[in-house]
């Protein structure tokens, strides 16, 4: 063999070699996967997100390496759709009402008697058809890895027991969303805005008279037994959330971890839900362990405040379709997928 020969026959092959070696430089790389979270490392979803993490290293051989910021580490709730869209982590647990009115078709899930639990939550939210047509929209510049909802919230208060709608009137109460705050209002009360850090300081000042949350947020993630003393049981709204990833990290991930990161989080939707559900029973106990007392009201009570509600609600899709926005077609889906999963979920209200 001529050695000009010889010389073709070993630039090819090495071209070759060089050819593949990115291939299976990226198949070993290691993508570290930041984790906004700003709930607390004792609260169910930061136990799930960690176990979520453990099994997507596991499964990717260590290549993807996740670490948890929980508790508001990076920073205030408001902050965190923002830390995943422009990569300070790589995924982000937001709370939608910590920004109101940005993810606006979204917070339509959070209007009062809309949702009867968390497990019908977060199976309206995630319906496919909703998403594409609307909700994905709102979340531009990450991508959307579920959305969910906590189990329904009721009212808590520290001294004064609400038994009827007029015992709100007076009332400096706590809400989550806009759509509670309006709802506070028509109710007769001052609705107050107070990051979920400080709840339980603001009631023991005095400064809040109750707040509307869940059973598992007062009991557990704000730690208000013995704060408060009374919990009127109206299970009338939820917060809606969502776990989101920054785009750009996304679809720079290799095929196989991206195929990998969609299939842990696909048919999750009765785990996450019965999860949030079941924090009711343990909240509520660590309230009446506390010296609390569970109200539930008359059913002409609740008419009237289901009728409140209602009034709500409407204002809410007049207003939004004033800025041009399809508020009574999405709430007419919201509203028609409730109906369904709540004969085959978990409602609190049956």
């Amino acid at each position: 063999m001529s050695i000009k020969r010889r010389s073709l026959l070993v630039g090819s092959a090495a071209s070759a070699g060089l050819a593949g070696f990115p291939a299976i430089v990226r198949s070993q790389e290691k993508f570290e996967v930041k984790v906004a979270n700003f709930v607390g490392p004792q609260h169910f979803q930061s136990q799930w997100l960690v176990k979520w993490g453990e099994a997507l290293e596991k499964r990717s051989n260590g290549r993807l390496v996740f670490k948890h910021f929980p508790g508001a580490q990076m920073g205030p709730t408001p902050k965190h759709f923002d830390f995943a869209r422009d990569g300070t982590a790589e995924i982000a647990y937001i709370l939608h009402g910590a920004t109101p009115g940005r993810f606006a078709l979204t917070e339509l899930v959070n209007l009062p008697y809309l949702i009867g639990s968390a497990e019908i939550g977060i199976k309206v939210l995630n319906d496919p058809e909703l998403r594409a047509k609307y909700l994905d929209a709102e979340h531009r510049g990450t991508k959307v890895l579920y959305l969910f909802t906590h189990q329904p919230g009721s009212v808590h208060t520290t001294k004064k027991a609400v038994r009827s709608l007029d015992d709100f009137k007076g009332l400096r109460l706590r809400f989550a969303t806009p759509a509670i705050r309006e709802f506070i209002q028509q109710l007769g009360a001052t609705p107050v805005g107070v990051p979920p850090t400080e709840v339980a300081e603001q009631l023991q000042k005095g400064t809040l008279d109750g707040a509307f949350t869940d059973y598992g947020g007062a009991g557990i993630a704000w730690k208000l037994g013995g704060i408060v003393k009374h919990t009127t049981e109206m299970y009338c709204f939820v917060a809606s959330f969502a776990i989101v990833a920054n785009e750009a990290w996304f679809n720079k991930l290799p095929a196989d971890l991206q195929r990998m990161v969609t299939e842990s989080v696909t048919g999750i939707e009765k785990e996450i839900g019965s999860n949030w559900d079941a924090l009711d029973a343990p909240g509520k106990k660590a309230l009446m362990d506390g010296g609390g007392e569970a109200i539930r009201l008359s059913k002409a009570e609740d008419d009237r405040l289901r009728a409140i509600g209602a009034q709500v609600t409407e204002n809410t899709l007049k207003a939004m379709e004033g800025r041009n926005l399809p508020a009574r077609q999405v709430f007419a889906m919201m509203k028609s997928l409730a109906e369904r999963h709540a004969k085959t979920s978990k409602s609190f209200w049956s």
